[in-house]
């Protein structure tokens, strides 16, 4: 009982099953993970995803489709505060990965993978004074500026292919990153940080 109230759900997604079971058996080594499953191919099994609504997916972000690898979060919409990892073991854009909280390389062992799956399950729950406040993703940037540029939710989410379920995220996490909440407030942070001219703003 002691372990179900604190271990971590898990979802790995890769096609290799020598590297998925052996993932798997290093990552159950720790009392506070549980793979609740292990998949080939995400794009049959994004319902279950969604229905498992695990902690962290560990990806192999090259099963993704080439043209989605960028749109991540957008591929799982239906999960909510889940730490994105990315399973490393051959070249992959450094822009794709940008997407991930973190990733595990091949080559790490038991400890190193535990001690990257804890981080990035803590920075989804940080509070917004542990964080760093200017360091907006490359997506959340965009986002920002949208809004500074007086766009609704719906006009962002056509703009840049992503849901409105998407861009809510998106503004739920500039704002907690710092710490302003109007749309006038963050309009001020975009252009004092040169994200915006101030001629852009409508």
């Amino acid at each position: 009982m002691q372990n179900n109230n604190k271990s971590y759900r898990i979802v790995i997604i890769e096609p290799s099953m020598i590297i998925s079971t052996g993932l798997k058996k290093l990552i159950e080594m720790r009392n506070e993970f549980e793979v609740v499953a292990v998949i080939a191919d995400c794009f049959h099994s994004l319902e279950r995803i969604n229905h498992l609504n695990p902690d962290v997916i560990i990806i192999n972000p090259s099963v993704v489709e080439l043209k989605k690898r960028q749109h991540l979060e957008e591929l799982f919409d239906g999960v909510k505060d889940t730490a994105f990892v990315a399973l490393v073991y051959q070249y992959i854009d450094p822009e794709v990965l940008k997407q991930y909280h973190t990733t595990i390389d091949i080559a790490d062992d038991g400890d190193k993978i535990a001690q990257k799956l804890l981080h990035s399950i803590d920075a989804l729950s940080a509070p917004a004074d542990l964080l760093d406040k200017n360091e907006l993703s490359e997506r959340e940037k965009e986002i920002l500026i949208s809004l500074a540029k007086g766009k609704i939710n719906k006009e962002i989410a056509d703009l840049h292919h992503i849901s409105v379920h998407t861009v809510i995220t998106h503004r739920k996490n500039i704002i907690r990153k710092t710490g302003i909440k109007s749309v006038s407030g963050l309009t001020v942070y975009a252009i004092l940080n040169n994200l915006i001219d101030i001629n852009e703003v409508e």
